[in-house]
């Protein structure tokens, strides 16, 4: 039995196959904190699972010895679990941080005064992950005993047949900001996999920028031409040809803003492009072009970096045909997607929309352009 407990909010397939099996790897008793019953039943009933990680080095690992609990219906146990927890982390969308919010505020009221400060990471696919749930955490728990650290996390993990099984790609990176640890006189926590650095800025926008730009653009490109998977869309040269254009882009933002050699961002930029096109991985364009609202958001993935190289005069047209594309993403079975849809037949002024979807200022250096961009999908 373990003598360490981390509560990890989020059973699904990133938290089962990457952060939780870290965390077991470590040496932790893993308590799975989730509102899917289904999920949290069958972990509930199984007292273990496998996780299957597929590329150039192959292996099997089992993950037991955890406990699950339906914070929807039992929200005193996960109160009680936080209470006592060496570390807390999520996988669980940045938007549905602030719902778990009030859970860990009232665990951390909860908190005995002789325990060590809480660790909290957010492990999710935004920028500044953490510092959106510290925020929200504050709010309900403005005096707390915690230490908050952002983090960037890359792994694949494509669609699922079901099951607890996980199968994920073999690359991985986890990189954790130490300076919360050491501002507070401490440690960091003992976590296997995890890269702790002084400056997260730039592992997370070169991943962000070129790992999640990189599966995005394929995905909208490809879904745009009638290409079902990611790997077959990359085959073709003409979207190859896209999705390297745009990662020219956003590698000229990299190697400008923080210095990175260019031959070992175009190493990375390719190693990317071996990765999304894994066949042990197969990926719809479906399926990786979902939450397209997210996905365009001022911070992610395409207007990021386009709004950084406009501010610094820099072209980013192959960024924003790529937002073009993201919108022209029409699935009926995903909810974003018919939410831009419904903004863009509601018969508003491109510039409203450019607002709405994007977050731009109208006075930003990037906005005409982007307006361009919708008023060419508002004409079809």
């Amino acid at each position: 039995m373990a003598n360490k407990t981390a509560v990890h909010f989020g059973a699904g397939n990133i938290g089962r196959g990457f952060v939780a099996q870290f965390l077991h790897e470590s040496g932790y008793e893993v308590i799975f904190a989730d509102v899917n019953d289904a999920i949290i039943a069958e972990l509930q009933a199984t007292p273990s699972y496998h996780v299957h990680e597929v590329g150039e080095e192959s292996r099997s690992s089992v993950v037991d010895d955890y406990r699950a609990i339906n914070s929807r219906t039992h929200e005193h146990e996960v109160i009680a679990a936080v209470a006592a927890a060496d570390i807390v982390t999520t996988a669980v969308g940045a938007r549905i941080l602030r719902f778990i919010a009030p859970v860990i505020a009232k665990g951390l009221d909860a908190r005995p005064a002789g325990l060590d400060r809480l660790a909290i990471i957010a492990c999710e696919n935004a920028i500044g992950g953490t510092d959106i749930l510290a925020a929200e955490v504050r709010k309900h728990a403005p005096s707390h005993n915690a230490i908050f650290a952002n983090c960037a996390i890359d792994r694949i993990v494509p669609e699922q047949d079901g099951g607890l099984d996980v199968t994920i790609e073999s690359f991985f990176e986890w990189v954790v900001d130490r300076t919360p640890f050491l501002a507070h006189g401490g440690s960091t926590p003992d976590i296997f996999g995890v890269t702790w650095v002084d400056d997260l800025v730039p592992f997370i926008e070169r991943k962000l920028f070129t790992v999640n730009t990189a599966h995005a653009a394929a995905a909208y490109h490809g879904i745009d031409r009638g290409w079902v998977s990611i790997r077959e869309a990359l085959a073709t040269p003409e979207l190859q040809a896209e999705v390297r254009a745009v990662l020219a882009e956003t590698k000229a933002l990299l190697v400008a803003k923080h210095g990175f050699d260019p031959e070992e961002q175009q190493a990375y930029i390719e190693k990317t492009l071996t990765r999304i096109s894994n066949p042990h991985l197969p990926d719809t364009c479906e399926r990786v072009g979902r939450n397209p609202m997210r996905k365009l958001s001022r911070n992610e993935r395409f207007i990021g970096p386009a709004a950084q190289l406009a501010e610094r005069g820099m072209p980013a047209w192959d960024l924003l045909n790529a937002v073009g594309a993201a919108l022209r993403f029409d699935v009926p079975e995903d909810t974003e997607s018919q939410e831009l849809q419904a903004l863009l037949t509601s018969g508003r002024p491109a510039e409203e929309l450019a607002v709405e979807i994007t977050g731009l200022a109208a006075d930003h250096p990037l906005f005409p352009f982007v307006v361009e961009v919708i008023q060419l999908r508002l004409a079809r």
